[in-house]
């Protein structure tokens, strides 16, 4: 049976990434590791690694974005929880069965073969949570 294996990261959507990047690393101390473009996501992501987890800063890019959406909707702040599993699609297949709702029913292709799908935040009580299964 598919199992959660741990917190891989707790993504914040942010308008201003130079400005939230002061509070993480100035005032908390924590080093940033890198930026990325993630052009799919219409974002740019900040990656801070704490011990064997990670805060992501996701920026939206364009004005069209679901993350802009989100953004204007209700502010910076908390986006999603991402969990790491053992197997996305044995994982994906339990969630349908029990009835919770999901946004990507199939998993999606991520960076370095990662896969990864949303669960809606209706079904979670108010949280969207990610699951990623990183490559074999």
């Amino acid at each position: 049976m598919a199992k959660v294996l741990r917190i891989d990261h707790i993504a914040i959507l942010v308008d201003d990434l130079d400005k939230t990047l002061s509070f993480w690393r100035e005032a908390l101390g924590m080093e940033l590791s890198h930026v990325e473009d993630v052009p799919a996501e219409k974002s740019m992501v900040a990656f801070l690694p704490l011990g064997s987890s990670e805060i992501e800063l996701v920026k939206p890019t364009t004005d069209d974005s679901g993350l802009r959406r989100y953004l204007e909707k209700r502010g910076p702040g908390m986006h999603h929880i991402c969990l790491e599993v053992d197997d996305l699609p044995g994982m994906l297949d339990r969630l349908k069965a029990a009835g919770v709702q999901l946004i990507n029913e199939t998993p999606l292709a991520g960076s370095g073969g990662k896969q990864y799908a949303f669960i809606h935040p209706k079904s979670a009580n108010g949280v969207m949570v990610e699951l990623y299964q990183l490559p074999k």
